[in-house]
């Protein structure tokens, strides 16, 4: 049988025959309560609202007795109890191929830029399983991001999984630029959730820059629904694993999981779920880990996908229930504090309070006892700051201290970097290795 052919069989087999409508009882906050259709948990349906041409299409997201809960992806302005809806027989799907690099799309593929996109080849289910954990390939290759406080003391594997925790205006939109920019993977996707609208461009022209052209941008804007918000991480994640399965590396950044996660509590609410943590449902819990173990490293002769979440610490709190379910499922985390950021040092990665649970098995021996020794220069300056600052402290005291105060500023120094540099990690780990012997010496 010829691809052509197999492709129209598929496309008869899904053929509607018999239209299932239904019609609306009522409609709640974000919900339409309908009588029909006889639809599935997750299919897309049409609602026909008297005073438009077009249909508004809306997903089904639950049932409640005998009626049905659909969520619309658009205003429903004109509804009203009767208007017709139709379910359609399709799931969400994403359009994915090369012609997708340098674009921006919204959840579904459709471009923002007012060019038509061509040349697409396939498209992909928003939510796909997960490859299985014993036919994944382990993480022994070093993934490279070009800041160097990331590639010396918190060293990435190609394929792991990272959280970025910050607060607002700490530089994590910088620091996703510079990796996107620096990194040495062949294709970034790059998830916008609940962003600004003003913050579109000023990210895509101010931090990407050149790297747009290998990388595709998925955007949903704060003012769209929680389903469009909710499916442009599906979305972003189906596109990098698309790539993925074409031998490629991948890396996907997803800004941000919070935004995410309150969408999926403003469709659990909807639909009734109770509320928990923080008016988290529980529903938000079990869909972040089917999201996030998508990625990573695939099966043997596939590519990679090495994946950086921002999480948005609500009042700076590290510990509110996101950012502690996040760090249990992820393979690291990078904290960016404001205490840094607030002495002038960006990226302002607070290396003493992140970590890279892959360090261990991906770099030499020396290089790890290279890690340690500065953890424990800036662990016991942190220790003794206060004391120092105050002028309490005595030189020749404490021989650590007299040290680590030596070292401080060259640290400082090289942990600071500006967005429009890059150094390799060989080069990185050397100068690290220079500091300490001299210090030593």
């Amino acid at each position: 049988m010829t691809p052509l052919l197999a492709k129209y069989q598929r496309a008869v087999r899904a053929a509607e025959y018999v239209p299932r409508i239904g019609n609306v009882r009522q409609y709640l906050g974000a919900v339409v309560e309908a009588a029909g259709p006889d639809t599935a948990l997750g299919e897309l349906c049409e609602i026909y609202p008297p005073n438009k041409l077009a249909p508004v299409i809306a997903e089904t997201v639950g049932f409640r007795h005998d009626s049905v809960l659909l969520m619309p992806y658009a205003d429903l302005r004109g509804i009203r109890p009767g208007s017709e809806i139709v379910a359609t027989g399709r799931h969400a799907q994403v359009p994915v191929g090369r012609a997708l690099l340098g674009r921006v799309i919204d959840a579904f593929g459709v471009p923002m830029d007012g060019r038509k996109l061509m040349g697409l080849e396939d498209s992909r289910p928003l939510f796909a399983e997960p490859v299985n954990p014993m036919h994944r390939e382990r993480i022994v290759k070093v993934f490279e991001t070009g800041v160097r406080a990331i590639d010396s003391l918190l060293t990435v594997g190609v394929g792991q999984r990272i959280g970025i925790f910050a607060g607002s205006g700490v530089g994590k939109s910088a620091l996703m630029g510079m990796i996107a920019q620096n990194s040495s993977s062949d294709v970034n996707v790059v998830a916008l959730i609940g962003e600004r609208g003003r913050e579109l461009r000023d990210f895509i022209e101010t931090n990407l820059g050149s790297a747009l052209k290998k990388t595709v941008v998925i955007v949903a804007t704060a003012e769209q629904s929680p389903l469009m918000r909710s499916h442009a991480a599906f979305s972003a994640t189906a596109i990098a694993e698309y790539f993925r399965d074409q031998g490629l590396t991948v890396t996907l950044m997803l800004d941000s999981l919070t935004r995410f996660a309150m969408a999926r509590r403003e469709i659990g609410l909807a639909v009734g779920e109770p509320p928990t943590a923080r008016g988290y449902t529980p529903s938000v819990f079990t869909t972040l880990p089917t999201l996030l173990e998508r990625t990573g490293v695939g099966q043997r002769n596939s590519g990679s996908i090495t994946a950086f979440y921002t999480v948005l610490v609500e009042g700076d709190d590290f510990n509110e229930p996101i950012s502690d379910h996040v760090r249990a499922i992820l393979d690291g985390h990078l904290v960016l504090s404001r205490e840094v950021a607030n002495r002038g040092r960006y990226p302002a990665v607070d290396v003493l309070k992140s970590i890279s649970r892959l360090l261990p098995q991906i770099v030499s021996k020396d290089e790890q006892r290279l890690v340690s020794q500065t953890l424990a220069v800036l662990g016991i300056y942190e220790s003794s700051r206060d004391m120092v600052e105050m002028g309490a402290y005595k030189a020749g005291t404490n021989a650590q201290l007299d040290q680590a105060l030596t070292l401080i500023p060259k640290l400082e120094a090289f942990l600071r970097q500006p967005t429009t540099e890059t150094m390799a990690r060989g080069a990185a780990i050397d100068e690290l290795r220079r500091l300490l012997a001299g210090a030593s010496t």
